[in-house]
């Protein structure tokens, strides 16, 4: 295990800047979570650690040695893609042990360490299978399981999850989060998937085009963005925004009433973004908010609700099964604690 120090890396593929200048701390045995759309730069970043795409400028320091002309095959670090890209004429214990071999290391060590990974990932019993006779959840175990033989530094996971099927993603959240807390190992996960990203990270980083946005635990980036970029990719469903104006104590939506805000750091009369999650709407009969009623989708435990304020989309969920129909207008609140404004012109965080 290790620590790993980015300081100013730039990548550029000739004059197409794809990193301009990135910095970030990563803390042994921390998990660190990449997130961002596509393009943003979270894949070429992990490759730039792993050694696989050249760094045209800055520093890539792990465990206090510069890596930066350090091949991949020295850095001693281990990369589950997204592909399983396992042998398919190999068994599950050909598969894992296949590096160390190569390495020529003594057999009681391999077979030593090929028992330690199957114990780990729950594959004792599949051994002796090849990759075909297995589900995409135990092949992606194997791919696992062949990097956990080589103890690297860091574990560096590339969307490993996006082939799987819906439950298969949330039980393999699961194993992956049990295998760091087993090790205890520093890991680096890349994924577009925010739901991943919040169930897993110590600290997630959230990226935009080769830039970082906000660093931070997933709980203080959902409650604390530090800009509307952030408060809208962080959350399912998604925040909505609303155009507003401050006024004394609170913000007027276009088109509709007042909503409290108590005492904020934001001038009367300035321009904002409102945002508001959906879950913090609340039914109350004198509440502030007239919310328009377009689609109702029930899920069970919960209600999601999609319609408008003042003209504009909003999707609201709420704890309860709801007695209404398309057509219908909600009277809402929010409580003030629970609201979110950002500058209409630069999307930073007010107040």
């Amino acid at each position: 295990m290790a620590d790993l120090q980015i300081r100013n890396l730039r990548k550029e593929y000739g004059s197409v800047r794809i990193i301009p200048d990135l910095s970030l701390d990563v803390a042994d045995g921390e998990f660190v979570v990449l997130v961002g759309p596509s393009g943003c730069g979270k894949s070429t970043l992990l490759r730039m650690i792993a050694g696989l795409e050249d760094i045209t400028g800055g520093d890539l320091v792990v465990g206090g040695t510069r890596a930066n002309d350090i091949p991949p095959q020295k850095r001693n670090m281990a990369m589950v893609f997204q592909s399983y890209a396992l042998f398919p004429h190999m068994t599950v214990r050909d598969n894992i042990s296949f590096g160390p071999r190569i390495r020529g290391e003594a057999r009681e060590t391999i077979e030593a360490g090929v028992t330690r990974a199957s114990e780990i990932l729950n594959l004792s019993a599949y051994l002796d299978r090849n990759p075909g006779q297995l589900s995409g959840g135990q092949r992606q175990r194997v791919a696992m399981g062949r990097s956990i033989v080589r103890d690297p530094q860091l574990f560096l996971f590339d969307e490993p999850l996006s082939n799987l099927d819906a439950k298969l993603r949330i039980s393999m959240r699961t194993e992956i989060k049990a295998l760091h807390q087993k090790l205890g190992s520093t890991i680096i996960y890349v994924t577009h998937d925010q739901i991943e990203a919040m169930t897993m990270a110590d600290r997630i980083v959230v990226m935009n085009a080769g830039r970082i946005e906000q660093v931070g635990t997933p709980l203080d980036l959902y409650d604390h963005p530090a800009n509307r970029f952030v408060a809208g990719f962080l959350g399912s469903p998604a925040m909505s925004f609303l155009p507003a104006v401050t006024v004394a104590g609170g913000v007027m939506i276009d088109g509709d009433g007042t909503i409290p805000t108590g005492q904020v750091a934001v001038p009367e009369g300035a321009r904002v973004s409102l945002g508001i999650r959906p879950e913090s709407f609340e039914r109350d009969a004198a509440g502030p908010v007239s919310f328009l009623v377009s689609v109702i989708e029930p899920t069970g435990p919960e209600t999601h609700v999609f319609g408008t304020i003042g003209g504009h989309e909003v999707r609201a969920v709420f704890r309860e099964r709801l007695d209404a129909r398309p057509g219908d207008r909600l009277t809402l609140k929010v409580a003030p604690d629970r609201l979110h404004l950002f500058d209409a012109a630069t999307g930073a965080r007010l107040g």
